[in-house]
């Protein structure tokens, strides 16, 4: 496994759309295992592939409960709305509010290429939204109602 390169805000990947893995092969699954590394290195929670220069439907999250790894993921549903601070690898010296939906349902593919579904809510909620607009090359930044520059904390 190895730590990849996170890109930055300004990187023109960060605005595209990745797109779907037609294939988890071992190719993909290695991915998947340098991302997660990746993120744990970074002190993450999640991590979209745009994040690392690829553009691939992939993302890892683990917000404490265990690490989820997902190919082609996509929200089947959602219900209420919350709002609270996020952060984001990419965009590491601002913090912002964000309102995403309170539970959503998201199906996709595991590590081992087999269909998952996935229904949460809280922190693994708003960790898979902030990771699925990152594969549409959408940031934190474009919906949040409030920025905190922390470099000045």
């Amino acid at each position: 496994m190895a730590v990849l390169e996170i890109y930055k805000y300004g990187a023109p990947v960060l605005r595209e759309k990745a797109v779907p893995v037609k294939k988890v092969n071992r190719e993909i699954k290695k991915l998947l295992d340098d991302m997660a590394q990746t993120m744990y290195a970074a002190k993450g929670v999640g991590l979209a592939a745009n994040q690392v220069g690829i553009l691939r439907r992939l993302m890892v999250v683990d917000v404490g409960k265990g690490l989820i790894q997902l190919v082609n993921p996509e929200e089947t549903s959602r219900e209420g709305e919350t709002s609270a601070v996020e952060g984001c690898l990419s965009i590491p010296q601002y913090t912002g509010e964000v309102v995403r939906a309170k539970r959503i349902s998201v199906r996709g593919f595991g590590h081992n290429g087999r269909r998952v579904w996935v229904e949460s809510g809280g922190w693994l909620a708003r960790a898979i939204q902030h990771e699925l607009d990152h594969l549409d090359g959408r940031l934190f930044v474009d919906r949040a109602v409030k920025l905190t520059d922390v470099t000045e904390a």
